[in-house]
């Protein structure tokens, strides 16, 4: 039961890169809960006794920007660096005049294999096959048609994060149980 507190109070970190600045700050709305509550809300909460419900369903984020593949890519070393890395990555496909979002991915899993990716798109700049072929075949990666879906965008943010910290549990877990047998082995 503690694990499972633990990640529901962990604040996930997200970089959102993408050259269209409007973007940034979409992301930024979708995924940020609103901390005021409306008189209708009070209201409700008052008459049907639900103020004990929680009004937020996404784990908490922090959310950086860049509008290019290669300042995207300088924040996740600095992230990795600072031991604050990134859970997710939603990168779009299009920036000129630098790296496309396939670029910038082939960069980004170089130094952090580990990060989720959301490609974002409304072109069909490379099909299914093209990007396998430039990426490979990964359970990392999934792409997100432009305009976005509110409930689509807040669902993959939700379970991508949490599908990495799982995978660092488990990593963190297998290390320990190998340092584990390593001192038995060893005595």
């Amino acid at each position: 039961m503690e694990e499972k507190q633990e990640s529901q109070n962990s604040i996930f970190r997200i970089i959102v890169i993408d050259d269209n600045q409007e973007i940034h700050h979409d992301f930024e709305k979708i995924l940020t809960p609103v901390e005021s509550s409306t008189h209708l809300q009070d209201l409700k909460s008052k008459v049907f006794g639900d103020a004990d419900i929680k009004k937020n369903f996404l784990p908490q984020f922090h959310i950086d920007t860049a509008t290019q593949g290669q300042e995207g890519v300088e924040k996740i070393k600095e992230g990795l660096k600072e031991k604050k890395p990134y859970a997710l990555a939603f990168v779009d496909i299009r920036m000129p005049p630098g790296w496309d979002g396939i670029e910038t991915i082939k960069h980004i899993w170089k130094i952090d294999p580990n990060i989720q990716i959301v490609i974002c798109t409304a072109f069909s700049d490379y099909t299914w096959e093209e990007t396998v072929d430039e990426l490979g075949t990964t359970d990392n990666l999934l792409v997100l048609k432009k305009p976005f879906d509110v409930i689509a965008v807040r669902q993959l943010a939700a379970a991508l994060t949490k599908k990495w910290y799982l995978m660092q549990e488990v990593k963190a877990h297998a290390a320990s149980l190998e340092k584990n047998i390593e001192e038995k082995t060893m005595s």
